[in-house]
């Protein structure tokens, strides 16, 4: 019996060591997705300006914002929020930062809703379903929130 219970003792912590660090390796694996998805669209809007600026006038349609500010504000999201969001800084606040991002790239481009490209208003949901999640949950332990955190 006492052989029983020290075999389910060592099962049970290293149950208790899979969930900590599977649930830290996920949320890092979401992080870096989802992260990534917005920082190449931010890369491609810096690499032709003048392309981006032409979409903001013509096909992109962002309420209340000028054209040209709306260019500059999308794109500094897609850069600047993904890099947060990825390290796990400001986790929280990046998150919700791209969701709201992803919220007007919904919103001011109605070629998405569409029925002839369900995929792609299908990738905006998944993602801002992730987005959702990690605004909820956390970064995770694998995160320099979580870090400094422990510290201070």
């Amino acid at each position: 019996m006492n052989q029983f219970l020290r075999l389910h003792q060592l099962s049970t912590s290293i149950d208790q060591l899979i969930q900590e660090w599977s649930g830290a390796l996920l949320n890092l694996g979401l992080r870096i997705f989802v992260g990534w998805q917005f920082l190449k669209s931010g890369m491609v809007k810096i690499q032709d300006w003048e392309a981006t600026l032409s979409l903001f006038r013509e096909e992109y349609h962002v309420p209340v914002l000028p054209p040209e500010l709306a260019a500059i504000t999308g794109a500094g999201g897609e850069l600047f929020f993904p890099i947060l969001l990825i390290t796990g800084l400001f986790s929280r606040p990046a998150a919700l930062g791209l969701f709201a991002v992803n919220a007007m790239a919904v919103i001011s481009y109605p070629q998405l809703w569409s029925f002839e490209c369900p995929a792609a208003i299908n990738d905006h949901l998944y993602w801002g379903l992730l987005l959702a999640v990690l605004a909820v949950f956390g970064p995770g332990k694998i995160a320099i929130d979580n870090w400094i955190k422990s510290r201070y």
